[in-house]
Order: structure tokens, then C-alpha cells, then sequence
């Protein structure tokens, strides 16, 4: 199976050589406006363009996605706007008083393994469910209400942006099925309810900053990214083992995989590491993260092992890792389940077990 998946064949046609550009030291751009067409060679032609960008180069730039520019701008206006608040107010949604994880993270509260301090901050949210759903009622990590800062303008802005990526995302679940060789609608069911972060994150302006690491190497705990930024700062690993400047790409969304997708393909389409250097400009960040539902359970799919590529992942269930992935990294979270585990352990001591016929 890998080897059908290493470049676009020459049988591909025309459209489809045309929408992929790029070389091992940049990222390529793919145009996506074929997924939009009826006629399903288009979209097929499509997903040969992500086959190749991914398993060449890990990242690519894309184009023809339909959310409109009008919502962007919108959405870099509302988050200057918000962060630019006082931190007392900010911390009126605090997400350590969150139970689904919603809400605005201070500098500091983040804390990613192999990287030191930094400036950044950022208001978090997902799919808005209400109390009712019986996921929310289950107590599903990740998934329930977001919770929406005053003002007039926000909530609209934001939950417009969210559900035009989120509806951008379910496309391009569509393409990914085709590049694996599937029915184009094997994930649709698998995407119902699924805990897709939305982050915006704000960098702000540091004369002191020195061109250097601030967020470490990692990858994403998700199926895969769309994100925008406003500015330089991240780089990525390409498929030559060098780190690329990934630098905003005007009117393209940067997408990337993740870990869940990694472990669908047995390793075909691996996740890409990546990692923010600090830099002195003032800069925004709004990565969406397309995840599958809390229940799913990953493994690698039987198109992509055999004899001589054993499953090299066991099976996983997709919103248990984000969730533990989660807990690592956030202080709040990470204490809460401290305070929660020590509890349990004192309640575990204090049950004295009973002896019948003893005096």
C-alpha cells in the first residue's frame, strides 16, 4: 500500500498536477476547488494533490476553500479586540473555572514539554454543545458549552469562523477518504460530535524576543490542523528532515496532520513536527483542530497493513489522548486531576473492610 501513495502518477490528470506546487525546501500549495465540483474525477484529482503534499513535504499551504474573507477579518478584529482588554477582565473566563475546557488561557497557564516560558495567551473553544446533550450530561471531557466574553460582536464572529472551518474541515475529511483509498463518506459518521478546538492565540509585541525556539517540537493530538496566522513564527520538519519556515500565506490556510491520522495510515502520512520561534512582532494564531469523535477508536486501517507492514500502532481512542495530551500542558487541569486522584485515595483509605464473627 505505501507505494501507491508516494507522488501523484503520471495518469493523473492535468488539473490535478496544476494544483500542487512547491519543493523539498518550501511548503507546496494545493488548490482544493475540485471538491466542490460534481464530477467526482475532481475531487479525486484533488486528493491525489494531498497525497502527494503529505507524504512529500507533511505540510501545505491550501487554497480554494470557500470561507470567506469577510470572516477572517472579522476574526482577527474580535481577538485584537478582546486581548487588548485589561488581564482582570480577560480572567472574568478564566478556563481553570471552565468544566469543558473553554474559555482564556494567561501567560503561564500553558505549559508544553521540552519548551521554556512563553509569551503568549489565548482564548480556547469548541463545539457548543448545551448542558442537555447526553454527551455533556455523560460528562465527556471537551465537549459542552463554550463559554462567550461580553460584547456585542464576539460570540456571533467567533461561532461564525468555527462553523465555516468546522463545515471546511468535514470537506476535507471527504478528500482524505478518497487519498486513502476509501468510500469518500467513511468518516462522516465518525465526525458527528467530535471535541474540534478552536484556539486564538495572541503573541504579543517583545522587543526583548531573541530569534529563537519558544514553543517546542511537537505534534498535534488531532486528526489534523487547518490554522491562520498573522505572522512569521512557525517553522515545520520536512520530509528531509529540515526545519522550513512556515510564514502566512495570503488568502491559504496551513494544514498539517496529526496524530490520529499518523495511526489510520500505519505511518504512510505521519504527523509533522513543528514548533513556534520567538519573534519581536505582535502576532495572531488560529489553529482548528479537526478531530474525530471522543469515542473513536484509531487504529491502523487493513488497506495499509500486511505481511510485510505489521499494524504498528495499537488501537487508541481518539479523545482519550487529546484529553490526556491536554492534561499535560494545562496547569489547571493538571491540578484538578491531582486534587481529584488525592481524593480518591483518601476516600480509599478511610473504607475499613469488615470482618464477620469478630468481636
Amino acid at each position: 500500500m505505501e507505494e501507491s501513495f508516494s507522488s501523484i502518477p503520471k495518469s493523473a490528470s492535468s488539473a490535478a498536477r496544476k494544483c500542487l506546487c512547491g519543493d523539498i525546501l518550501r511548503l507546496p500549495v494545493v488548490d482544493i476547488s475540485g471538491l466542490y465540483e460534481e464530477d467526482a474525477c475532481a475531487r479525486k484529482d484533488v486528493a491525489a494533490c494531498l497525497v502527494s503534499a503529505v507524504r512529500e513535504y507533511g505540510f501545505f499551504y491550501l487554497l480554494g476553500h470557500r470561507v470567506p474573507s469577510e470572516l477572517i477579518d472579522n476574526l482577527i478584529t474580535q481577538a485584537k479586540s478582546f486581548f487588548q482588554q485589561p488581564i482582570e477582565k480577560k480572567m472574568r473566563w478564566y478556563i481553570g473555572n471552565s468544566k469543558h475546557h473553554r474559555g482564556y488561557v494567561p501567560e503561564g497557564e500553558e505549559v508544553f514539554y521540552g519548551s521554556t516560558f512563553d509569551r503568549k495567551e489565548a482564548f480556547d473553544l469548541g463545539l457548543d454543545l448545551p448542558d442537555d446533550d447526553i454527551e455533556v450530561e455523560h460528562g465527556t471531557p471537551m465537549l459542552g458549552p463554550n463559554v462567550w466574553p461580553d460584547g456585542p460582536d464576539f460570540k456571533d464572529v467567533v461561532a461564525k469562523y468555527y462553523n465555516a472551518v468546522f463545515t471546511l474541515g468535514r470537506t476535507l475529511f471527504r478528500a482524505f477518504a478518497l487519498a486513502l483509498q476509501l468510500e469518500e463518506s467513511y468518516f462522516d459518521h465518525l465526525i458527528r460530535k467530535p471535541p474540534s478546538q478552536l484556539r486564538l492565540i495572541h503573541y504579543p509585541h517583545d522587543p526583548n524576543a531573541a530569534d529563537a525556539q519558544g514553543i517546542g517540537a511537537h505534534t498535534d493530538y488531532e486528526c489534523f490542523t487547518v490554522l491562520l496566522a498573522t505572522g512569521p513564527g512557525l517553522e515545520v520538519v520536512n520530509r528531509a528532515g529540515e526545519w522550513v519556515d512556515a510564514a502566512p500565506r495570503a488568502g491559504a490556510f496551513l494544514i498539517s496532520l496529526g496524530d490520529m491520522m499518523e495511526i489510520w495510515t500505519n505511518g504512510a502520512f505521519p504527523a509533522t513536527s513543528h514548533r513556534v520561534r520567538r519573534v519581536e512582532q505582535e502576532r495572531y494564531s488560529f489553529p482548528f483542530f479537526c478531530s474525530c469523535d471522543y469515542h473513536t477508536v484509531v487504529e491502523p486501517l487493513p488497506g495499509f497493513v500486511g505481511p510485510d507492514r505489521p499494524a504498528r500502532y495499537p488501537p487508541v481512542l481518539a479523545g482519550a489522548h487529546l484529553f490526556a495530551q491536554t492534561a499535560q500542558t494545562f496547569t489547571y487541569l493538571r491540578k484538578r486531576l491531582e486534587s481529584t486522584q488525592s481524593t480518591q485515595r483518601r476516600n480509599a483509605a478511610s473504607v475499613r473492610p469488615q470482618v464477620s464473627g469478630q468481636p
